[in-house]
């Protein structure tokens, strides 16, 4: 355990994270927009079974932010581009930020900002490159909630997965995050001693 806790907190694995992310989200974006293309070069709308109704593939275009959220409602002084650009870049340093500040200890934690790095960034390319992004997997939903899953894709996947570490973490690392909680408590009384001293 104590091995794998230090590879899942090597940066040559965080990057190979966020690689893997990038290119496994491109690529998979590349075939849907393949596949559901027919001879003429337009976009075909069929919906492909993969587990029956459960989950299936089809090609949706997200032209607006988290759930399908219209960046020129919100800003519509800035066009979309720019809009993206800059939410991005905001996000980069906030991740950058909150990685720096987690505890190196916190494997969960640190490999979560990764993924959802990862994932920011697969889709960021699409908005840079399309101006919109790709979603194909389209997954039921229990009715009683919503009829169907937003069809999403895979950089949608790593960030989902990402926050999900990150909020975990102090359940499954529940005894490390109260060491570190005691080790932070106890070097802001060693500090406020030192300074009424």
């Amino acid at each position: 355990m104590e091995n794998n806790t230090k590879f899942y907190n090597k940066w040559p694995f965080h990057v190979a994270v966020i690689v893997f992310s990038i290119v496994s989200d491109q690529l998979t974006k590349l075939w849907a927009l393949s596949r559901f293309t027919d001879e003429t070069g337009a976009y075909t709308y069929e919906k492909i079974p993969v587990i029956g109704e459960l989950v299936r593939f089809q090609l949706v275009f997200n032209k607006g932010a988290a759930f399908s959220s219209r960046p020129q409602d919100l800003m519509p002084f800035l066009p979309p581009w720019l809009f993206f650009l800059l939410i991005s870049i905001v996000a980069a340093f906030a991740l950058a930020w909150f990685y720096k500040s987690i505890d190196k200890r916190d494997y969960l934690s640190r490999l979560g900002v990764v993924m959802i790095l990862g994932g920011a960034v697969g889709n960021f390319i699409d908005r840079m490159r399309m101006q919109q992004v790709v979603d194909f997997i389209d997954c039921d939903f229990p009715d009683f909630i919503m009829t169907r899953f937003p069809t999403f894709n895979v950089a949608d996947s790593f960030v989902t997965v990402g926050v999900a570490l990150v909020i975990l973490s102090p359940v499954f690392l529940r005894k490390l995050h109260k060491q570190i909680k005691e080790e932070k408590e106890a070097e802001k009384k060693n500090e406020e001693i030192k300074n009424e001293g």
